[in-house]
């Protein structure tokens, strides 16, 4: 009897295996590994910091993943297209988008066929770099307090060239006068090279350029290095000061770079991607890379740069408010 009771109990061990076995086959028959095709970066922009990022980033996805990892560039509407492709991609992961710090501002300028935060999932950041401030040589100013004195001692408001309005360098401006009341005119041109181009030659007093461009027009002596965003002195210009040191606190505005993908993406396969690419921008050749370009380490996984994007978001939208910033459609 005893005999009997075992091998009933083995049978029955063996059985519940056995099912136990069938559930996870069938399991991981409906959760197919991913990537199961080549993957797409879109960047919303023809070419620019968020499209080096990308491809920066590309190969050594391609490498991890085993698939083809492609840039594809789909600019127009400032960014909007290929921001708006992305969001009604399929959610899968096979579609990101590669993003910088205005991602964060349009929504509070436009009205926009996409929700910047519902409609995406937050992948990974990746990287920042500073905003240097650079003024003609004729501006009789040698560090902040001497341009800020400048300024606001002028009968009409100075000028600074900006590649976008509503933009980085727009927004810096803006937040500029807020913070010390010295009165300014954005002039947009239609890209960094034009707005470089116009502070070189005169035509406007200042502009916030991003530090990879800066840096060498501060060396030549084209521009006047007056201050940097950030908490910490450029290593290349260590006697330029923050904005903090010279007297602006508050003056946050950098450029920060990340992924994003359509809302609604596994977080199986969420968590994969956003480890790879914490994981890539700890490499010292990853880093090197990135210093090449002006711009600094900012790792930060699928939860930290959600969090981060909802804080920017509601940053930039407060900056927006109070200065009043208005783009007609």
């Amino acid at each position: 009897m005893h005999r009997t009771t075992v091998l009933a109990g083995g049978l029955v061990a063996a059985g519940l295996l056995s099912g136990l076995a069938a559930v996870a086959a069938h399991a991981q028959a409906q959760a197919p590994t991913f990537p199961q095709r080549p993957l797409r970066i879109v960047v919303p922009y023809s070419g620019g910091s968020s499209d080096v990022s990308a491809r920066l980033l590309a190969p050594r996805l391609s490498d991890a993943l085993k698939q083809p990892v492609l840039v594809d560039n789909r600019p127009g509407a400032d960014g909007r297209i290929g921001t708006e492709y992305v969001a009604r991609a399929n959610p899968d992961g096979h579609t990101m988008l590669s993003i910088l710090t205005t991602h964060a501002i349009a929504g509070s300028l436009m009205k926009l066929p996409y929700d910047a935060i519902r409609d995406f999932t937050p992948i990974a950041a990746m990287s920042v770099a500073e905003l240097g401030m650079g003024i003609h040589p004729s501006v009789p100013a040698n560090n902040l307090k001497e341009f800020i004195a400048w300024g606001r001692a002028l009968p009409q408001p100075l000028t600074y060239a900006t590649t976008q309005i509503g933009g980085n360098q727009h927004l810096a401006g803006e937040l500029f006068t807020l913070i010390t009341s010295v009165k300014m005119t954005p002039v947009p041109y239609k890209g960094g090279g034009d707005a470089m181009a116009a502070v070189l030659g005169g035509h406007v007093n200042m502009y916030f350029g991003s530090m990879a461009s800066m840096n060498p027009v501060f060396k030549s002596g084209k521009l006047k290095a007056i201050a940097v965003t950030g908490s910490q002195r450029d290593p290349e210009f260590p006697n330029m000061q923050t904005f903090a040191e010279g007297g602006v606190p508050g003056l946050d505005i950098r450029l920060w770079y990340g992924i994003i993908a359509p809302a609604g993406v596994p977080k199986p396969v969420v968590d994969q991607l956003s480890r790879l690419i914490v994981g890539f921008v700890g490499q010292p050749d990853y880093r090197a890379g990135l210093a090449k370009q002006g711009m600094n380490p900012m790792p930060m996984d699928s939860a930290q740069f959600g969090k981060f994007l909802r804080a920017e978001t509601s940053r930039y939208t407060d900056i927006v408010k109070r200065a009043n910033i208005r783009i007609e459609q």
